[in-house]
């Protein structure tokens, strides 16, 4: 969410991004519009009663908002998870933002609320607190009759003991090491294959009875995460409206030197464009041009977040699939439409010039969206002025949100649901049945099918064994194959018997499913069952990419064979950068001896395998010699530190850069170069593309903005200076000392500037 997204375009309080829409889009005269005109226009920011707020909703026909939930019931609600009564377990961040200072806000007033719908009208009555006295936690996950509650920088499990909190356990004491409020994990969505993933992380958490594993998995997103039908991951970053997995979650990751594996954090939809209803001044960067059109309205996604995959089954079947995403600084949701092309997902927004759901209240901040028990599709509204955090907040908004007067309140909040007009939508009765929940799996609704996957698991039902493997029978309808054969997996019954029928089906998300499922079951004693099979299916151009991340368990146990036939992948589909990077996924520690093998077979150095594996080859010799972290931590502390809270979320802690987030420091000829043109990137910020060691970054391989900190009050020159020495000299950079007077006459120089600098203009610095 804004509220906890950042990067580039910042914004805080109204704003609508989009479009590249003409001044005609807005003006009817096809003239400019007078903007002082539309600024007086907005300058009240009233807040309002829920159902005047709904009427200032733009939604798509056929559909209808309905009020779920608001203040004083809850307040800040950024989070949310339903349990199988039908309630509701919320999570508040009271203290996120209180004024532009951020005044407080490490106060402990955030909470975990039950709301509960008594008469069962829909809308909720009453609300306990389960948690309170929370410093800004971020996300909550319904797991064995407890839930996980993330407060950073940790992550605690409380069983739960009529709805009051014991036995509390940490899980992992550095959840949210490092970064600031907007740059921490959160998340905690419990996918199919039954592990736990977060949105700004690389580790997912799986409960095995009272004990929690932790493992490396893709770094991914940044505010929420969910899962398709197949139950590949999908989120985001604040400028971009979807980002996503081709291939199932916990593959590909046991290769630390590979930086990039194709298939993942890959951008399903490009088009950024957004199409509020209403003028949005009050973003961060709305001075700039091109960030607002010429009616303020904002352009491009800036606090894109909270996405959802819609597989309610409440809707119609045009809407399957279709992945919905918030936009709190534009005050609206957006829909867009999915296509599997294969293994590969491609997306488009679903129309132009308008959007699916869009406010022209400006304190609307859906901030997390869900599909519900009854198939709806829920929404959390923060309900706020303030949505930009303080790190990054630039001058321009601190003054909108004063003449505005877009501090107060904070005590507001809303949950609503959107359904389709004169539906009657209805939350399912669970019961303690284990052949109920079985039949749960066919459901339409996903919520539902999840929710019957996770209660077999957690009662440890394994009576309902037989009708599961009977379900693994369906050839028609993929969708309770797959609930069967993770449920199976996640009772530690699923055997190889099970597995091999399914890897020979001729519908493709059963046999992926079943790929997928290998890396769970695959031991010393069963492996040779699954390798003849394996060895066929190499041709299979769908299973090719599979078949390589699957070596990384074969060659545990026969090496040779799992060499074979990666050398295999590496030369039928050396144009291929899936099965290329999937092969690659094997070869920690052995890329160079793998890169000689394969160049026997094939000796063009050119192909797709050779370049990527090459690529790996060369960031290890990067990774080499790196500078002492430690001494200079202790020359730099502070440097140091707004390195850990600042930087690294986006550039990565060894300087490499991260993913559809930013690019590498580390070698950087920004950095190591022209202290001039270094300092005032930090100051003001960059707008992108930029240049590095050769390399054009730009969105979506990177984040197209980065802001600046020199109006965050928190930092002074010796601040900034020492965290700029510490970045010239850490890894392979040897960069001159900057002192605190570089900073001052920086400043001083470009005085009363607030615009981000383009590497057009510091290429032109001296």
């Amino acid at each position: 969410m804004k509220l906890f997204v950042t990067t580039v375009k910042i914004l805080i309080t109204c704003t609508a991004f989009l479009s590249l829409l003409s001044c005609n889009s807005h003006n009817g005269n096809g003239g400019r519009p007078d903007s002082l005109a539309i600024r007086k226009s907005i300058e009240d920011a009233p807040v309002l009663e829920p159902a005047e707020a709904i009427k200032k909703m733009h939604l798509e026909g056929g559909f209808e908002v309905k009020l779920v939930a608001a203040e004083p019931l809850i307040a800040a609600p950024v989070a949310m998870n339903f349990d199988n009564k039908g309630r509701l377990w919320v999570v508040t961040m009271m203290d996120y933002m209180p004024d532009t200072s951020g005044t407080g806000e490490d106060m402990p007033t955030g909470k975990v609320m039950i709301l509960s719908d008594i008469n069962g009208d829909g809308v909720m009555d009453s609300s306990k607190v389960f948690l309170d006295s929370l410093v800004l936690p971020r996300a909550l996950c319904l797991i064995d009759g407890g839930i996980l509650v993330a407060e950073p920088p940790k992550l605690w499990y409380y069983d739960i003991k009529d709805d009051k909190p014991v036995n509390k356990t940490l899980v992992d004491s550095n959840y949210a090491d490092g970064g600031n409020v907007e740059h921490q994990p959160n998340g905690l969505l419990r996918a199919m294959d039954n592990w736990i993933y977060n949105a700004k992380s690389d580790v997912r958490y799986r409960k095995q009875g009272n004990k929690w594993l932790k493992e490396k998995t893709h770094f991914r997103g940044q505010w929420g995460i969910a899962q398709d039908d197949e139950g590949r991951l999908f989120y985001n970053t604040n400028s971009e409206n979807l980002l996503g997995d081709y291939f199932m979650p916990g593959l590909g990751s046991g290769n630390t030197n590979q930086r990039k594996v194709a298939g993942y954090v890959e951008p399903i939809i490009k088009d950024n464009r957004t199409y509020p209803v209403r003028p949005t001044p009050g973003v961060n960067r709305g001075y700039m041009e091109g960030v607002l059109d010429d009616s303020l309205r904002l352009t491009n996604f800036t606090a894109a977040c909270g996405p959802v995959i819609y597989n309610g089954g409440l809707f119609s079947e045009a809407y399957h699939n279709n992945a919905f995403v918030a936009e709190p600084s534009a005050n609206l949701i957006k829909r867009n439409i999915l296509t599997d092309k294969g293994y590969i997902i491609d997306g488009k927004q679903a129309y132009q010039n308008k959007e699916f759901l869009a406010s022209e209240d400006e304190r609307f901040r859906p901030v997390n969206l869900y599909v519900g028990p009854d198939g709806a599709l829920y929404i959390i509204d923060m309900y706020r002025g303030i949505i930009q955090h303080k790190t990054y907040l630039t001058p321009y908004l601190k003054n909108e949100i004063k003449e505005r007067k877009l501090t107060n309140p904070l005590n507001c909040g809303r949950i609503y649901k959107i359904i389709p007009k004169g539906s009657d939508a209805k939350n399912i009765v669970f019961n303690n049945d284990p052949q109920q929940l079985v039949e749960l799996l066919k459901n339409k609704n996903g919520w539902v099918r999840n929710e019957a996957q996770q209660m077999i698991i957690d009662s440890n039902y394994t009576a309902a064994s037989p009708a599961l493997h009977e379900l693994l029978k369906s050839t028609d309808n993929f969708i309770p194959v797959a609930h069967a054969l993770w449920t199976l997996e996640g009772l530690h019954v699923l055997q190889a018997a099970d597995v091999l029928p399914l890897l020979q089906s001729n519908n493709w998300p059963i046999r992926m499913q079943a790929l997928a499922v290998l890396h769970s079951i695959m031991n010393k004693n069963n492996y040779n069952q699954f390798l003849p099979l394996l060895q066929q299916m190499v041709s299979d151009t769908l299973a090719a990419p599979y078949i390589g991340y699957i070596m990384h368990d074969v060659q545990q146990y026969n090496a040779a064979t799992a060499k074979q036939i990666l050398v295999q992948l590496a030369a039928k589909y050396a144009a291929n950068k899936y099965v290329a990077d999937a092969v690659i996924s094997n070869l920690e520690h052995k890329e160079e001896s793998f890169l000689k093998e394969v160049v026997k077979t094939n000796p063009d150095t050119t192909t797709v395998f050779a370049r990527r594996l090459r690529k790996v080859i060369d960031d290890i010799a990067k990774a080499r010699n790196q500078s002492n972290q430690k001494k200079l931590a202790m020359l730099y502390p502070r440097g140091a530190h707004i390195f850990t809270t600042l930087c690294q979320t986006c550039h990565g802690p060894d300087g490499n850069g991260v993913t559809a987030l930013a690019p590498p420091l580390n070698k950087s000829n920004w950095v190591q170069g022209n202290k001039n043109q270094l300092i005032p990137i930090v100051l003001y910020g960059l707008t992108g593309p930029v240049k590095v060691a050769d390399h054009l970054y730009k969105s979506p391989e990177i984040n197209g903005d980065m802001p600046g900190i020199g109006s965050n009050d928190e930092y002074n020159d010796e601040d900034i200076a020492q965290v700029l020495n510490y970045i010239r000299n850490s890894w392979n950079n040897k960069g001159g000392a900057i002192t605190a007077k570089d900073i001052s006459d920086t400043r001083k120089k470009y005085a009363g500037r607030e615009k981000t600098f383009t590497m057009e203009e510091l290429d032109g610095i001296k």
